[in-house]
């Protein structure tokens, strides 16, 4: 078939073709030209546009199956204006623990988890069957406990075909273990249960250590683990024999990254030393005792690394894999690119460090950062958590001296511990509790868990917005103007 206006013949195929190199704007004058053309941009011309501007979001994924490609991106259009307005509604997904943790988070297409001691906290993501239903929720499911009492000290998601629910932990023995999370019963779930596993001791994965897990990543089918020692261990878990190998860094360590998916696999560590940030490669038979890039920072006393991710993927240098970012002790956040030559050769090591071709601060606070994690609005936003006062701190990296910080709901003095940035929600938690940013539409009472009222023992200083939503906070910008 082909459309005909005046001086205009053009098969539909060609039309869909130029559909390709449109942007939100050229589509939607398109879609006003005639019906069937408007019809040719609901088919085609929206679906067109989500594969070259993809938001990656776990909460979504389910949702997004159900919504039509024009929701989606009606979705996505509203979220990024609301990332550029700094406008989201803050939400506590429980009042505060008893206690005070280093806690740690875990995401999947089906549900968050939260490590606490030795409680795994679970809350299930609910479907949306259109963007008009609101948005996806995520409630409260219940928590499961370790018998034998052991701290989680790190937790990660593994392969399990499609349930989503096997995870390997480290604990503060040393040991790391595949546990599986069953579903709760329904009237288990209406009750608020606790649910204790008895972990195996005789199946544990890969290296058994004398000292904290400090870190667990997992790529593809390999997972890394980290001591705070410094002994790394790469497991293939595909294998009979998941062992693949093991080196000691030989300084305290704090975090590790691992990627396969790069031209060149590696993994990168995070320590306290005189090269606090370095790469090491991967092939399939072991991980290399040597590292083949040095990343260094912009300040001499930078002296430790806390967290590292993969970078935005619509960030100006493109979709790379051999691009990460890190965070800082000193209040830093570096990007680092290991297609760069851009090198120290002004500073002892073999390789030469590589210099940072970005770096993200917050001018009004030096304060160590914990917690770092890429996605956002267009995809093209840095999130770190601070070492103080629950601040998380945002950047977009095609405006980088444009950012701005805001404290998560409740003010509490902790560190933010642990970060997820999705396309529209900014999950964290603090030494007390969970909580979560939503900068998408459709937020209601119901996406996020009810919480009743304080108690005068749980000392919670939470204030409701007036549109009964999102919890007040406080939020300021980076500019010093």
């Amino acid at each position: 078939m082909t459309v005909e206006a005046t001086g205009l013949i053009l098969p539909s195929d060609v039309l869909i073709i130029v559909m390709e190199n449109l942007g939100i704007e050229d589509l939607i004058n398109l879609s006003y030209t005639c019906k069937f053309v408007n019809l040719l941009v609901h088919e085609f011309g929206w679906s067109l546009y989500l594969k070259h501007n993809v938001r990656s979001s776990f909460t979504l994924q389910l949702a997004r199956r159900s919504w039509s490609s024009f929701d989606q991106v009606r979705y996505d259009v509203m979220s990024d204006r609301h990332w550029t307005q700094a406008k989201f509604n803050a939400r506590p997904l429980s009042h505060p623990w008893r206690s005070k943790f280093q806690p740690i988070i875990a995401l999947s297409a089906s549900v968050l988890l939260v490590a606490a001691g030795h409680t795994i906290y679970v809350y299930h993501i609910t479907d949306s069957s259109s963007l008009d239903d609101g948005a996806p929720g995520v409630l409260y499911e219940g928590s499961y406990s370790f018998a034998d009492q052991r701290e989680i000290t790190s937790i990660t998601f593994i392969p399990d075909g499609h349930s989503e629910r096997t995870v390997a932990v480290g604990f503060k023995d040393g040991h790391i273990h595949r546990v599986f999370l069953p579903h709760f019963q329904q009237e288990q779930s209406n009750i608020k249960p606790s649910l204790t596993l008895n972990i195996e001791r005789d199946y544990p994965l890969g290296l058994r250590i004398t000292d904290i897990v400090e870190s667990l990543t997992c790529s593809d089918d390999m997972l890394l683990s980290l001591s705070s020692f410094g002994t790394a261990g790469l497991c293939n878990l595909s294998s009979n024999s998941p062992l693949v190998s093991a080196i000691n860094l030989d300084c305290r360590s704090w975090c590790s990254f691992i990627c396969m998916k790069s031209s060149t696999p590696f993994t990168a560590f995070g320590t306290t030393s005189p090269n606090p940030l370095v790469v090491h490669a991967v092939d399939p038979s072991s991980l290399s005792p040597a590292p083949f890039a040095i990343l260094h920072p912009t300040r001499e006393r930078s002296t430790a690394v806390y967290d590292i991710t993969d970078a935005p993927p619509s960030a100006p240098w493109g979709s790379s894999k051999q691009v990460i970012v890190s965070g800082w002790y000193d209040g830093a956040v570096q990007v680092h690119d290991m297609r760069s030559g851009w090198r120290d050769f002004g500073v002892t090591g073999t390789p030469a460090p590589l210099r940072p071709m970005l770096t993200l601060r917050d001018p009004w606070s030096d304060e160590p950062i914990y917690s770092v994690s890429c996605g956002g609005g267009s995809s093209s936003v840095v999130a770190a958590g601070t070492a103080r006062h629950s601040v998380v701190a945002f950047w977009d990296v095609r405006r980088p001296t444009e950012g701005w910080s805001v404290h998560a709901p409740g003010n509490d003095s902790s560190p933010v511990y642990s970060l997820i940035l999705e396309s529209s929600r900014v999950f964290g938690v603090t030494q007390s509790r969970p909580f979560v940013l939503d900068f998408g539409p459709g937020v209601t009472k119901e996406t996020y868990p009810f919480l009743p009222a304080a108690t005068r023992s749980q000392h919670d200083s939470l204030r409701l917005k007036k549109n009964g939503v999102g919890y007040c906070v406080t939020q300021y910008n980076h500019s010093r103007m």
